[in-house]
């Protein structure tokens, strides 16, 4: 789920961050489009070694796409994740590992939010139904036929029979590809499927942390991440890896409603199949990457200490940010009420910490370790501005039109196809807390909570703090160590304010380990009734029967309500919490009614690694098998040997061999109408990490250091302009800008005059390169040596001067006036030698030629800022 506008904050803040993906053009012979061949170099000016895929984020939207029609069965949504596989292959090309990591029994305290939205889909699909049934009538008369109702999604959840035929179809999928693929048979491939526990980012985490600091580790190794999650930008920075990329979509906005109703779903079915649709939405969707080293860069920047009295460590300034962002959004505890992102909350944090910093001791953590002292004390300074930000800030308006009855923003676009009356019945609430208001927080714990007397809000607001603290502690852990406790979990559905976090040092936190549930037992923990078809029958029972111990965990309506001002998805469910002992005391009385599949099925597993028999690793898995051939502990799965990282590319960790063969002559396709492997060459073993050690929160030794991508200077330029800057930039090397030809002769000049600025305009050429004794300033120096002048591409200057001009407002006028001798035309025409005259395009260049520019126009952009002007 992620944080709410965390990725949006963060492009706004820091726009360098983000570079669109370069592809390369489709090639087309006699009609038909080409694959693409992964073995070519990267076009995008680097090589990734390892790619890791939270498949989670491909199977929903395959599964239930958005503004397309739905899949009419799991073939369907199989090839479609194939198919996008594929797609992000061929766009990072990963030269060492593929790690594919799909949600395994997660921790409980993951488990009360998975349960909170499998609820909600249920009672939204329950609505759509009943609206569909009032229109069928209408609909039939006119001729419209609907056709198969949608999948349920709910489905895509450990123990269910769709996930363990995914995982036979991805199994597949891979040993095609490697069998047939050029780019697929120089790397390892690893599935980790939702038969092993745990949270598929964090499983790919764990891989990460646990190659660190050990013989063989590669400490320049390139990551790259795909998933849509914001919070995997979290765990990148805990994993302190500079080369870390994370790749996700370019989100499109959409006018009018985003999903479609069953007649124009069926009107796309008849026009083209799901799969073809999926396949044309695919081919025109556009891909970015978040470059985490140069987040950190920023980050140092804007946490930079004033005055600091030791040394400042970059590292523990990451840490704490990652502390710090734990308040306003995480998936397993509620952020501080108030505290949000779109009102500024995360500005508010740095620039208390900055400020705070020497005054409360230091930093906040230890790599995982708060430091709960400093923690009271930078929360009590946030707390003085509690008020303010309740009563004053951008909530003012919106309490104002919920006190009148009003509601700006209940129905979101994505649920506008939902009944809407309804889910406004259901989320609309009055404001009774009033929050910035007298007595504002006993009413806030009066309400939300549901206490009495004064007596018991005190005891809750104490028991709430200690529980949050605990939370706190537990998210830490777990974004850079993994699970400290199965079992904890938040009991609130609201976090207390940052004013009452008090006494912190005296708190005690203590974790117990425990162990995760069973797929079948998190199925019961998580699903609705109306899922039930998903579990076992006797399991199904429980959820259903009027008799059954535990029929009040499976409410068939519950209250939604909706904070002020926040759109309806984001709206509480108040489900009641699982009573763990209650809940797994009825399961193991219908234990014994399962089968052997059901048994299968509720069992946890491992990790898959697969190689192609001419990689080097194949060769030592191929030979200590056939020396086990008769071990008897085959048949548990416990003959293991530890990998040689010399023979694997670096990676460490154990391979595991079962009763069944290692490489199968023939492999069947779980599709009807998909190819038999025929003389089989990929080796498929069981896969554990490397032996549990502490993560050490710093840069592994050895790592080169990327070159800083973004000066100080642009920092301290406001985003917009900075993001404005950029966009010209780009149109730049997209177009080459039509200028006059300079005069053959006379001395070198250049000359920059502009009409007073408006405010915007004006805030930029505060800026040292734009800065002059005033606005209105005409800028005219001579150039520098021809030997400076010679290292530097002469193109560079133009877009510096045309950025001046650019950022200046609509309504004024800037002229450039631009003279050189006969032997600096290169200035005019581009120093290419395929650029063109006039306004016809200049040929697309590679990703490494445009990184070669991007240095030198931030050298260029240094010189500027000394002269005043940009030297040619």
């Amino acid at each position: 789920m992620g944080i709410p506008a965390f990725y949006r904050w963060l492009c706004n803040t820091f726009p360098d961050a983000v570079v669109d993906v370069t592809e390369d053009p489709p090639i087309f012979i006699n009609g038909v489009k080409v694959p693409v061949d992964t073995t070519r170099p990267n076009p995008n000016g680097m090589e990734f070694d390892n790619l890791y895929l939270d498949m989670n984020n491909i199977i929903h939207p395959c599964f239930h796409p958005e503004n397309l029609a739905s899949p009419e069965s799991y073939d369907q949504v199989f090839k479609s994740v194939f198919k996008y596989v594929d797609r992000i292959f061929s766009l990072i090309r990963p030269r060492k590992l593929l790690y594919m990591a799909i949600d395994g029994v997660a921790p409980r305290a993951k488990m009360n939010q998975q349960r909170a939205r499998r609820f909600r889909t249920a009672k939204d699909a329950a609505d759509e139904a009943s609206i569909t049934d009032k229109l069928r009538g209408s609909c039939t008369k006119e001729g419209t036929a609907w056709g198969i109702e949608g999948l349920d999604s709910n489905v895509i959840t450990p123990g269910t029979e769709f996930m363990e035929l995914l995982s036979s179809a991805l199994r597949y999928y891979i040993n095609l590809r490697m069998n047939h693929d050029p780019g697929w048979q120089g790397i390892k491939v690893i599935l980790s499927d939702a038969s092993v526990p745990g949270e598929g980012e964090h499983k790919i985490m764990s891989y990460i942390r646990l190659q660190r600091n050990i013989p063989g580790f590669d400490p320049n190794t390139r990551h790259c991440l795909y998933g849509l999650d914001a919070d995997l930008i979290m765990l990148g920075l805990a994993a302190h890896e500079v080369h870390f990329s994370i790749l996700r979509e370019v989100s499109r906005k959409h006018k009018g409603p985003k999903r479609k109703n069953k007649a124009e779903v069926h009107n796309l079915k008849q026009r083209a199949g799901p799969y073809r649709q999926l396949e044309s939405h695919l081919a025109g969707q556009k891909f970015q990457f978040f470059n985490l080293w140069i987040l950190r860069e920023g980050l140092a920047e804007h946490l930079k200490i004033p005055n600091p009295r030791v040394k400042v460590d970059t590292e523990r300034l990451v840490d704490d940010f990652v502390l710090m962002c734990v308040f306003v959004g995480n998936d397993f505890i509620p952020h501080v009420p108030s505290l949000d992102i779109s009102e500024g909350a995360i500005s508010l944090l740095m620039r208390v910490y900055r400020k705070e910093f020497i005054r409360m001791g230091g930093y906040l953590t230890d790599s995982f370790e708060v430091n709960l002292e400093r923690l009271e004390h930078f929360l009590q300074v946030i707390s003085s501005r509690e008020v303010s930000t309740l009563g004053c800030g951008g909530r003012s308006k919106e309490h104002q039109k919920w006190a009148m009855g009003l509601d700006p923003s209940l129905i979101t676009e994505k649920e506008s196809v939902i009944s809407s009356n309804h889910v406004a019945s259901e989320a609309r609430i009055l404001d009774k807390v009033k929050l910035g208001d007298v007595g504002w927080k006993e009413r806030y714990y009066d309400e939300k909570f549901e206490v009495q007397t004064a007596e018991d809000r005190e005891s809750l607001t104490k028991h709430a703090v200690l529980k949050y603290v605990e939370g706190i502690c537990w998210v830490m852990h777990y974004y850079y160590e993994g699970v400290c406790s199965w079992q904890w979990f938040y009991p609130y559905h609201y976090a207390p304010f940052a004013s009452d976090f008090h006494s912190l040092g005296q708190l005690k936190i203590h974790f117990s380990l425990g162990k995760p549930f069973k797929p079948f037992s998190q199925l019961m923990g998580v699903l609705p009734a109306a899922s039930g078809q998903a579990l076992p029958l006797f399991y199904r029972k429980l959820m259903i029967d009027p008799s059954s111990p535990i029929l009040d965990f499976y409410p068939t309506d519950f209250e939604l309500e909706l904070n002020v001002g926040k759109p309806a998805w984001q709206a509480i469910c108040k489900l009641p919490f699982i009573d763990e002992c209650r809940l797994l005391n009825e399961i193991s009385k219908v234990q014994h009614t399962l089968t052997d599949e059901e048994k299968w099925r509720n069992t946890l597993g491992l990790d898959r690694l697969f190689v192609h028999e001419s990689h080097p690793l194949a060769a030592k898995i191929s030979a200590f098998s056939e020396r086990n051939k008769n071990n008897p502990k085959l048949n548990k799965v416990k003959v293991k040997r530890k990998i040689n990282p010399k023979s694997s590319s670096g990676m460490n960790g154990y391979i595991y061999l079962s009763n069944k063969p290692i490489c199968p002559a023939d492999i069947s396709s779980p599709f009807c109408d998909m190819e038999m492997i025929m003389k089989n060459r990929v080796i498929s073993v069981f896969y554990k990490f490397p032996t549990f050690h502490p993560h050490i929160s710093r840069l592994p030794k050895g790592v080169a250091m990327p070159e800083m991508s973004i000066s100080r200077h642009e920092l301290l330029l406001p985003s917009f302009i900075r993001r404005k800057r950029k966009a010209i930039d780009h149109r730049r090397f997209a177009r080459r800008p039509s200028i006059p030809p300079p005069p053959l002769g006379g001395r070198s000049t250049v000359a920059i005059s502009a009409q007073p600025l408006d405010a915007e305009s004006a805030l930029a050429s505060s800026h040292p390169f734009v800065a002059g004794s005033s606005p209105s300033d005409v800028l005219s120096r001579p150039l520098p040596p021809t030997p400076l002048r010679s290292r530097v591409r002469p193109m560079m200057a133009i877009s510096y001067q045309y950025l001046v001009a650019e950022s200046a407002s609509a309504s004024s006028q800037t002229s450039v006036a631009v003279s050189s001798p006969a032997d600096t035309h290169s200035f005019v025409a581009g120093s290419s030698s395929a650029s063109t005259h006039g306004d016809r395009r200049i040929p697309k260049r590679s990703r490494s030629q445009k990184r070669r520019d991007q240095r030198k126009r931030r050298k260029l952009h240094a010189t500027a800022t000394q002269q005043i002007i940009c030297p040619v």
